[in-house]
């Protein structure tokens, strides 16, 4: 591909940035006037990269076709390559002779070491690297204590955070790029079709409650803000947290693959409050708090790299935790015998997704009643969640154990019971995923085991609650 200076090309490395909307690095490289190659990188062989789950992967597939489709709108394509990043982005630049690759930070510490090498290698071919925040409201770096040293309580974070001034405006598609559209790379072992991928299932196809529930990619998302802003803003902080109402934004698989920038979030937020009711605000405050918990999520896995697989208290790490491999299994199955917790865990297998109240149910379910580590928790989200995502997952899960940063206290046990009759009062939730239960009265769906032989189509309690939470409480007091 013969270039003079001023025709080089610039490469668009995306990774999870998968839009053309408010995408720092796109919109540098449109500026430019230059060629736009856009190159997706699946890397599974870098040192320390944790390969995506099942429901993570599925969703990346059509984050590519529809990112893909949509370049194709401009004249252009995605350019998919499989290996190691560190070593074929350099190749790619000095076989494109581009003049420059951008692309928009990562903040996990083995994503930051791939990053940095591509960067030294493009400085020695001397070949400009440029990237940028498409990922964050505020940089991890960017919002520290008064003496310079990282948060550990989210209050404290994200009043820190409104202080340092409201995130800037999203950017727009740019009116126009000048998108490459030939052989790049094609001849490389490396080039390969989406679908080489493998990243849905096909034998079995287990994505089918998936699809059902699903429009992955920018359009999706795009659709889905609207959808939220125009239905559920009003009631967001009053009704959220009762799983049988739509009440919650179900954004964040599209904020995980970065089809949609949470500074479009923050504003499009402000924008419909301000525009529709002033007593919304309320509402506004918490669903920017979400956003908040998010960025906080993100300083502490760039403060704590080891965030998912160790203590951020490290008085954990003598946690006597049980191992019971049946016990984990009725967990995973939604088959624990409390009605509330196995409609979170058949909601999670079925769509890839569950409520966050129920989320918080079932995680302190594993931990508490069951004395299982966060970190089989943790891993059967990561597989099974579309939204996997490397900070949040990490954060929320250490979050219900205890052992985070502004973690909840030992002594907060959820019951189950009690979680159902206040946030599932009628029981509709548990209905729509146990349907053994249809039958049962609202006054006793959340603790079938009264009926007796009844209900027998549905299992029975794994573990007692007052048990439990003894168990739970004994176990956590001897961490000192």
């Amino acid at each position: 591909m013969p270039f003079h200076d001023s025709e080089r090309p610039i490469i668009i490395w995306f990774r999870d940035d998968l839009r053309l909307s408010d995408n720092p690095a796109l919109n540098a490289a449109a500026d430019s006037g230059r060629k736009i190659i856009c190159i997706f990188v699946h890397d599974e062989e870098s040192k320390g990269l944790r390969p995506l789950g099942g429901a993570a992967r599925w969703w990346l597939h059509g984050a590519l076709q529809e990112m893909n489709d949509a370049l194709r709108g401009f004249g252009g394509r995605l350019y998919v390559h499989r290996g190691a990043a560190s070593t074929l982005i350099p190749q790619l630049a000095a076989d494109s002779n581009a003049a420059a690759v951008y692309w928009n930070r990562r903040y996990g510490a083995a994503e930051r070491r791939v990053d940095e090498a591509v960067k030294t290698a493009l400085k020695t071919q001397r070949i400009e690297a440029r990237s940028f925040n498409g990922h964050l409201l505020y940089e991890p770096w960017s919002i520290k204590t008064k003496s310079g040293t990282p948060f550990r309580v989210f209050s404290a974070f994200w009043r820190a955070a409104h202080e340092a001034g409201e995130p800037g405006q999203p950017l727009g598609v740019p009116s126009r790029l000048n998108l490459f559209n030939g052989p790049c790379g094609q001849t490389s072992t490396t080039a390969v079709q989406l679908a080489d991928l493998a990243l849905e299932p096909s034998s079995p196809d287990w994505a089918g409650g998936l699809r059902s529930n699903w429009r992955r990619g920018e359009a999706g998302a795009q659709a889905q803000l609207e959808l939220f802003l125009e239905e559920h803003l009003n009631e967001y902080a009053d009704l959220r947290d009762f799983p049988d109402r739509s009440a919650t934004s179900r954004l964040s698989p599209y904020l995980r693959f970065g089809n949609i920038s949470p500074r479009q979030l923050w504003h499009a937020a402000e924008a419909a409050a301000h525009a529709t009711n002033p007593a919304l605000q309320r509402n506004l405050e918490k669903f920017q708090s979400e956003l908040g918990w998010r960025e906080f999520s993100y300083h502490l896995l760039y403060y704590n790299p080891e965030m998912g697989s160790e203590n951020l208290q490290t008085r954990f790490d003598s946690m006597p935790w049980r191992t019971d491999a049946k016990a984990l299994r009725a967990w995973q199955q939604g088959k624990t015998g409390y009605p509330l917790v196995d409609a979170g865990m058949r909601e999670l297998w079925a769509t890839g997704w569950m409520h966050n109240r129920v989320r918080m149910v079932v995680a302190s379910f594993l931990v508490k009643h069951l004395l299982i580590d966060w970190r089989q928790g943790e891993a059967w989200f990561w597989d099974t969640l579309v939204d996997a995502d490397p900070a949040n997952n990490a954060a929320s899960w250490q979050w219900v154990a205890g052992s985070g940063a502004d973690a909840a206290p030992y002594f907060r046990v959820f019951n189950p019971v009690l979680q159902g009759e206040k946030f599932d009062p009628e029981g509709r939730y548990v209905k729509r995923w146990l349907p053994e239960l249809t039958d049962v009265s609202p006054s006793v769906i959340h603790r079938p085991w009264q009926l007796g032989s009844k209900v027998e189509a549905y299992a029975g309690r794994i573990v007692e609650h007052d048990l439990a939470r003894r168990r739970a409480l004994d176990a956590f007091k001897g961490l000192g």
